[in-house]
């Protein structure tokens, strides 16, 4: 039976994806990203699971695209599959948050991006290595980064290559925290249960109100909310009822 490339885990709400090729660093092949994909689009369309964590197995999270697979024969179903898949994630009704340890180079900080948190560990190293390999992005480098960490310092990495540590991702405002390497699942799984013990109504509502209005200028984000909010969900009644008994 051939193990799978990505696993999945779910506990009390919580999605937990592995990225499973600890061997090979967890290259992002084609295979992989057809396993990603139809894990994705399966809690996507699940009332089951209000927050999502994505990991890699082993020392690193991902050391980045799948280089051999262009030689292998492994090719991806279309053209843009894996910039969609990241695109799928992007816009996933829950929450996503990265789990960052060891590499988080080039493609694999490009999924790493599409989430909507990121903790890394101590060990943790990002960098975008296009221009190592003269190489331009497609799965979105040039424009989440940017909005992540601002322009000018998303060029300096872009431009340079250099490698960003996890204490410095967090100043850089690329993720959330920086723990211990011990630490960072466990830390990951408090952070995904404190999201979930909100109401995964509104947890959908911010992330589509704050993903689609970042697309447009202050006035017409504010309009947006006003006309896009879905106002109060079913769960409202409930909670304002167990207000202080707890």
């Amino acid at each position: 039976m051939t193990e799978a490339l990505v696993e999945r885990e779910d506990d009390n709400g919580i999605a937990i994806l592995t990225l499973n090729r600890p061997k090979a660093l967890n290259s992002l092949s084609p295979s992989l990203f057809v396993e990603l994909r139809a894990h994705i689009e399966n809690i996507a369309g699940s009332d089951e699971i209000g927050c999502v964590i994505l990991r890699g197995k082993g020392r690193s999270f991902s050391a980045g695209n799948d280089l051999n697979a262009i030689t292998s024969g492994d090719v991806a179903p279309s053209k843009h599959y894996q910039a969609e898949t990241l695109d799928l994630i992007a816009n996933m009704p829950q929450p996503v948050i990265a789990s960052v340890q060891g590499h988080c180079y080039t493609g694999s900080l490009e999924l790493a991006l599409a989430c909507d948190l990121l903790i890394a560990s101590d060990s943790a190293k990002f960098a975008d290595t296009h221009g190592k390999w003269g190489m331009t992005p497609t799965w979105g480098m040039s424009q989440r980064l940017p909005r992540r960490i601002g322009p000018l310092k998303a060029k300096e990495m872009m431009f340079t290559g250099r490698i960003v540590s996890g204490l410095e991702s967090v100043a850089l405002g690329l993720a959330n925290e920086c723990v211990a390497d011990e630490d960072l699942i466990p830390h990951t799984i408090s952070l995904a249960q404190q999201i979930v013990a909100n109401s995964w109504h509104t947890l959908k509502a911010d992330k589509s109100l704050v993903n689609q209005g970042l697309d447009l200028h202050l006035t017409d984000g504010l309009a947006w909310e006003r006309a896009n909010s879905p106002g109060a969900g079913p769960d409202m009644k409930d909670r304002l009822a167990n207000f202080g008994k707890k």
